[in-house]
């Protein structure tokens, strides 16, 4: 089965690790309590920060209360959504100042511009934010890359180390399993991509392999009528 479309992880594999860990996470440290104080009663804060204390077992936690857990959760690197999705709103106000510009890979860009032109679907699959993903490819240092993506995956479709996640995507975007490709410098994910039925390609950019997957360290490297 000939594949259409690409389904491509962010951290590790379009974009450099030290962009999240070395500038968008301190980056959301910094802004986030000013940004919780100033905008906790907006509704889509406020349906947040509510999740925040269910998620915690601290129902009755005040805002600086909550303010204290995300920030302990944000060093922990927590994939929790509602920490994934406020942390999305501060990097907006630090996108749209222009004090971030999202980092993509100049081999990724190449390749996924190529392979829009040439008709393939492209897709994302993070655990950030669905507006965090718009944001790195809508803001990038090589521009607005975010007309290339025809849709955009978080973990409100589910983990990204479990099979079930995968078939979600793919009855998503009305595609079979086998006509998808997804791209991951995870083995744990490619794993669990292949167990539904997915082609996988790991990205290794340091070098190495993802036991039991091709593996390239570029995506100049990668040719999609080879799956």
């Amino acid at each position: 089965m000939a594949i259409k479309a690409v389904l491509t992880d962010i951290e590790g594999t379009t974009s450099a690790v030290s962009f999240v860990f070395d500038v968008l996470f301190p980056f959301a440290a910094r802004h986030l309590p000013e940004f919780l104080r100033t905008h906790a009663d907006d509704p889509e804060v406020a349906v947040q920060l509510q999740a925040v204390r269910l998620d915690s077992g601290e129902p009755l936690a005040d805002l600086e209360r909550v303010i204290e857990i995300l920030l302990q959760w944000l060093a922990a690197d927590r994939k929790a959504t509602p920490l994934k999705a406020l942390q999305g709103m501060v990097w907006e106000q630090g996108y749209r100042a222009g004090q971030l510009k999202g980092h993509v890979y100049p081999d990724a860009v190449a390749a996924l511009k190529r392979w829009h032109q040439q008709g393939y679907e492209l897709y994302v699959y993070s655990s950030g934010s669905i507006q965090a993903q718009r944001l790195i490819f809508g803001c990038s240092e090589a521009g607005d890359l975010a007309s290339l993506f025809s849709g955009y995956f978080d973990t409100t479709s589910g983990p990204k180390r479990e099979m079930t996640s995968y078939r979600t995507i793919s009855e998503a975007i009305d595609r079979p399993v086998g006509e998808i490709l997804f791209l991951s410098d995870i083995v744990e994910e490619l794993d669990a991509a292949r167990a539904c039925g997915m082609a996988t390609c790991g990205v290794a950019r340091d070098g190495g392999v993802l036991a039991g997957h091709p593996c390239v360290d570029s995506f100049a490297a990668i040719d999609l009528n080879s799956f």
